[in-house]
């Protein structure tokens, strides 16, 4: 398996791998990296939900620049509520996530000059085996119904959070039935917010951070439009 961040694969999931240019909304796509960031704390025991905020229970860096940084912040600030940590997370988070995928190789930065001044950034794959991992851990998870483990579970609620759902490009006669299991995944392991830890593989802890996390990127990105 690949090393990388929760909010990398939500990252590569959202940009087209030839363009390099990102899909969908891109301020679920922040709020939805701000959260991941979060996740991977909790899922390395960092960070806990306790009476409405985020807290930190053990500081030490777990070795991701990015979330080792906020970790600190965390445990030198007041406590916040989920909602409050997303919208403090996102500004300029993106930027800085893809600059560690180009430092690593694993996107391109393609300047453009368009109209002889703007300068536009494109981000294509430049090594496909990280994004190939992640959607075959999600592929795996939407056609079978044994339960993901703990970071796929996440990764899957989050995606129905953010409304990146189009980002996994199935076949249009699989998109229901991929929605219903991501929706399944989201109940089951206890992000919905009611618990069932028989069947859960994923520790209460971590399910109580990303389904606040989920519900605050809800109530962010407002009701859907219908079309």
């Amino acid at each position: 398996m690949t090393s990388i961040a929760l909010a990398e694969e939500l990252l590569l999931l959202a940009y087209d791998d030839q363009t390099g240019k990102a899909t969908g909304s891109r301020i679920g796509l922040d709020l939805g990296m701000s959260a991941a960031v979060l996740v991977d704390l909790a899922l390395a025991g960092r960070i806990a939900y306790v009476n409405g905020n985020l807290v930190v229970n053990d500081p030490t860096p777990i070795g991701d620049p990015i979330a080792d940084l906020v970790l600190a912040k965390a445990a030198a600030d007041d406590p916040h509520t989920p909602a409050q940590w997303v919208q403090r997370l996102r500004h300029n988070l993106r930027n800085r996530v893809l600059q560690d995928l180009i430092e690593r190789g694993v996107v391109r930065d393609v300047d453009e000059t368009q109209m002889g001044h703007i300068h536009v950034h494109r981000y294509p794959t430049a090594d496909p085996a990280f994004e190939a991992e992640i959607r075959k851990r999600l592929a795996e998870a939407l056609i079978t119904d044994a339960p993901p483990d703990e970071r796929t579970a996440a990764l899957a609620t989050l995606l129905v959070a953010t409304r990146m759902e189009p980002a996994l490009r199935l076949p249009p006669e699989e998109a229901a039935r991929a929605h219903q299991r991501l929706e399944q995944i989201a109940s089951g392991a206890g992000f919905s917010g009611t618990m069932n830890l028989e069947d859960s593989i994923v520790r209460p802890s971590v399910a109580l951070v990303v389904a606040t996390l989920s519900r605050a990127i809800s109530a962010a990105l407002g009701a859907p439009k219908v079309i």
